[in-house]
């Protein structure tokens, strides 16, 4: 797997460009559209198959309007409990942060444990309720990479003070699920910087 980063939207999220080797991709949180990546995603040949949401807020799903114009045939993949919060942009803080509201209707819902192949990556999906109701981490074994969302940050964690946020919940969901994991994964959150498993479970002062 190859990956790019990008910050996008008005709070700079991490959005991903993830591809295989023979042009199968997807993109992780948009949080803004940006024609840079679009224009890459032509330059490199790939066919982006999925947008794939960790959590609904507004700063991470504002591109998704724009990339599907771009890429018709793209599908949009969320966890199945996010769907009080994409189709509300109260909620999803998209009218706080676009002055618009921003709703999304996923082609695919996942729930704990689903797997998603797309080229030669094999994916699976981790529900880590805390930072919203139905936030979820996305995992490569073959790779060694995690995609974290607003769950797990380098030293630090996602906020839950916001709609269906829970501190218990969060830090469990970090300390049950994703400290499972071996240390060496690479973890790549939607803000600040990449990080490890490791790492985290030696240094992070939240958990």
């Amino acid at each position: 797997m190859k990956i790019e980063l990008y910050h996008t939207g008005p709070l700079a999220v991490n959005t991903y460009l993830a591809y295989d080797e023979a042009g199968q991709g997807f993109l992780v949180d948009p949080g803004g559209h940006d024609n840079r990546i679009t224009q890459r995603i032509k330059e490199l040949g790939v066919t982006p198959s999925y947008i794939l949401l960790t959590h609904a807020h507004g700063d991470h799903i504002g591109g998704v309007p724009g990339f599907k114009q771009d890429f018709p045939e793209i599908r949009v993949c969320a966890c199945k409990k996010e769907t009080e919060l994409l189709g509300n942009g109260e909620l999803n803080s998209s009218i706080e942060f676009f002055g618009r509201e921003i709703t999304i209707e996923p082609d695919l819902y996942v729930e704990d444990g689903d797997t998603l192949t797309i080229g030669s990556m094999t994916l699976r999906f981790i529900e880590t309720p805390g930072h919203t109701k139905g936030g979820m981490c996305i995992y490569s074994e073959a790779d060694g990479v995690l995609f974290s969302g607003d769950t797990l940050f380098q030293t630090s964690v996602g906020r839950t003070d916001f709609y269906g946020g829970s501190f218990p919940e969060l830090i469990a969901s970090i300390k049950e699920k994703l400290f499972l994991l071996p240390d060496d994964t690479k973890v790549l959150p939607g803000h600040m910087g990449a990080t490890t498993i490791g790492v985290e479970k030696r240094y992070n002062p939240f958990v």
